[in-house]
């Protein structure tokens, strides 16, 4: 891998020699290593089939509902290493936001931002409960859209809003680091560019994690990218070095098109 003078101090996460396999030997990460760097977008880029969502899931562990599936290395969030984690306090830590939005289709506004501490048992007084629906919602800027409607369900949303919605789901408990799974492939322009504003925002109190298959996407609110190809990590550094002077040839031809 070449790097563009990587040197992150103190990173929200350090990924070390992760592999991952869904069938014996046959892996679908090889062997990467990256520190993450706090408060800032790093984009993972790359073909489809290159390993990026993979990686994503393998922070947060989403790979133990599968059988067979095989991980190797290491994954040190905020100092701790994840494999040493309750499940339930790792997806506190690391929320995961899809490409789809997904708002539990039977429960109100209100109800899905704090889904996750009734889901984990977590009980909380109703001016808790409170202040963490307004909080979360205030965060993606929604607050105001929906403040007069949060007993309707979250599927009445736009898709943007609905993802918005997602996204304050994942900040309700207030997590280490942000996974976003292709966030705005499934929204128009419009909504596109609202996600993309609510993530530069967000950056000043979260470490986002996104991957993109959108090249003009990463270089317009990514501080940092990560470029894999076949499971490898080709290249990673400052998305604005590697846009204009790849060290890479693989990097090169996949920002000009030639492949991908």
């Amino acid at each position: 891998m070449k790097e563009d003078n990587v040197n992150i101090k103190d990173p929200v996460l350090s990924i070390r020699n992760l592999s991952v396999a869904y069938d014996k030997g046959n892996y679908a990460v090889k062997d990467v290593s990256a520190d993450i760097k706090r408060n800032a977008v790093t984009a993972i880029m790359g073909p489809s089939g290159c390993g990026k969502s993979t990686m994503l899931r393998a922070i947060n562990r989403m790979h133990e509902l599968y059988e067979n599936i095989e991980t190797k290395g290491s994954l040190i969030l905020n100092g701790k290493d994840i494999t040493d984690m309750p499940t339930i306090q790792l997806r506190r830590m690391a929320g995961m936001v899809f490409q789809r939005p997904n708002p539990f289709p039977t429960l109100s506004i209100y109800d899905n931002v704090i889904a996750g501490y009734k889901l984990n048992g977590i009980r909380l007084k109703k001016k808790e409960r409170d202040e963490v629906v307004e909080r979360s919602l205030r965060d993606v800027t929604l607050w105001d859209e929906v403040k007069d409607t949060l007993h309707k369900k979250g599927t009445f949303l736009s898709g943007g809003q609905q993802q918005r919605l997602c996204i304050a789901r994942a900040l309700a408990f207030d997590p280490e680091v942000i996974l976003l799974d292709e966030p705005t492939s499934a929204l128009d322009p419009v909504a596109t560019s609202k996600i993309e504003d609510l993530l530069v925002k967000l950056k000043e109190n979260y470490s986002i994690l996104m991957v993109t298959h959108n090249m003009s996407q990463a270089a317009r609110i990514s501080d940092y990218s990560m470029f894999m190809y076949l499971g490898e990590l080709v290249e990673y550094g400052k998305t604005k070095d590697m846009f204009t002077n790849p060290k890479d040839r693989r990097t090169e031809e996949y920002l000009t098109g030639k492949f991908g």
